[in-house]
């Protein structure tokens, strides 16, 4: 089942989604953290009050009688509960009880404290804060343990002071609220600075983008855009390449279309005068079909030649090329060729190593038989034509020595040319703009050189190379 494509995704909202999402995240953990500590920092401040309290009711108790015979009398004033009239918010308790849990005064529904005092405290006296609910409402507690000592008697008087958590909530909540505020207030003006910045930073995006959309039809110049960011400096340069790759394509078919259109007119049109000869019988009938059928073989070669030129063109845009043995080939193709060297009676000597190149199987052939094909047609019936291959440092070097006329210093100069036949080719002049093509797309090079003797030519070495592939 195909799924629809995904609509994609714009860079204001990938960066938007990059950015506040993390900022999100951390403004959740900061913000459950502040809470924390901001109701840490209350509690310390109220555990103070509630303290303060407890040692205001300690200050006016009064005892008769000593240690478990004693019996503790309290007054609560009023400075001991005033510290918690501003506020109407939450509800105050207190309960003096003897060390063993009778009740003296206050709020019989606080329970009584069972703890112990901590062995380590910032108060100098002995304290401890915990946490209790009367009935179901939960409260903070401070729990002091008083000594009470007067001219009748003696004890340890346990005071109890809690205070309902409403006002502690609520002010760490306001607190928390007013950070929120601020943080959103942060956050908005990040999302408006980014989508500025992505405005600002696309700019010469929608910029190269306008100029591509408004080229006229086939312009495959470079682009020019000196103001582009270092960042887009890349992008420009492989959209050039592509535009040379491109013009290169277009060039290559236009030439093919014009040599093919130009090259098949003239054997096209002497085969139309042969046939029109033989129906006139101006020549004998097997003379015409042998005139005919040579009229043909040009012709096929010429479009094999063609097509071959094109392949070249074809491949060299492929990336599926692959290691092989350029030895391997060369031979196959010796050995295809072998009946033109037996019917010239050629002295020929074939010397090869091991020579792994990265090429297509197609390149390699045709290149080797189209060398060896033109030499065996160079060298007279009789003599010498040697083909050596060998690794010279990173390359791989063939070596195709013929015993042939050379060339001349007029055909040199359009050597590679296609159609450019002189005294090396007796045909199209096909096959050496098509080694050459196969060359430059492997990346090596390719020479033909006279051999000279006392100062007159004996022969033609066509040398190429091409990247030996390292062994790893």
């Amino acid at each position: 089942m195909n799924w629809p494509a995904r609509p994609a995704r714009s860079l204001r909202s990938t960066l938007l989604l990059g950015i506040l999402l993390p900022v999100l995240a951390v403004v959740a953990v900061n913000s459950v953290n502040q809470y924390r500590q901001t109701l840490a920092a209350i509690n310390i401040a109220y555990d103070r009050t509630l303290l303060a309290s407890a040692k205001s009711i300690g200050e006016q108790l009064d005892v008769d009688g000593y240690d478990d015979k004693s019996v503790l009398r309290s007054t609560v004033p009023y400075s001991a509960l005033e510290a918690f009239e501003a506020d109407n918010k939450s509800n105050i308790f207190y309960r003096v009880s003897s060390l063993g849990g009778e009740m003296v005064s206050g709020f019989a529904e606080l329970p009584f404290w069972h703890g112990t005092i901590p062995n380590r405290t910032t108060y100098s006296a002995l304290v401890d804060f915990y946490d209790d609910t009367v009935g179901v409402e939960p409260v903070r507690v401070a729990v002091l343990l008083q000594p009470v000592a007067s001219d009748t008697g003696r004890a340890m008087a346990v005071i109890q002071v809690a205070e309902t958590l409403e006002l502690r909530h609520t002010l760490a909540r306001q607190i928390l609220l007013d950070t929120l505020w601020h943080q959103a207030a942060l956050i908005a003006l990040i999302a408006l600075v980014v989508v500025l910045v992505v405005q600002r930073a696309t700019r010469p995006v929608r910029k190269l983008s306008d100029l591509l959309q408004t080229r006229p039809e086939g312009d495959l110049t470079h682009l020019s855009a000196p103001d582009a960011p270092r960042e887009l400096r890349p992008l420009v340069d492989a959209t050039n390449q592509v535009m040379d790759r491109l013009q290169h394509l277009l060039d290559h078919q236009k030439r093919f279309v014009r040599d093919a259109s130009h090259q098949l007119r003239t054997p096209l049109a002497v085969l139309k005068t042969q046939v029109q000869s033989a129906l006139r019988n101006d020549v004998e009938p097997r003379q015409a079909l042998l005139e005919i059928n040579a009229t043909v073989d040009r012709a096929t070669t010429l479009a094999n030649q063609m097509l071959a030129l094109a392949k070249v063109e074809q491949l060299r845009q492929q990336a599926n090329a692959s290691v092989r043995d350029w030895s391997e080939v060369v031979r196959a193709v010796a050995l295809d060729l072998s009946p033109l060297l037996a019917d010239k009676d050629i002295d020929f000597a074939i010397h090869t190593t091991p020579t792994p190149v990265l090429a297509h199987d197609w390149m390699l052939r045709e290149l080797a038989r189209n060398l060896l094909h033109n030499a065996i047609k160079q060298t007279p019936a009789g003599s010498v034509l040697e083909v050596q291959l060998v690794a010279d440092g990173a390359q791989a070097s063939l070596c195709i020595a013929d015993s042939g006329p050379g060339i001349s210093a007029e055909l040199a100069q359009r050597l590679y040319q296609p159609f450019s036949a002189g005294d090396v080719h007796h045909g199209s002049g096909m096959g050496l703009a098509i080694c050459h093509e196969i060359v430059q797309a492997l990346g090596g090079q390719i020479a033909l050189v006279n051999r000279e003797l006392q100062g007159h030519r004996v022969g033609l070495n066509a040398t190429v190379r091409l990247p030996l592939v390292q062994n790893t």
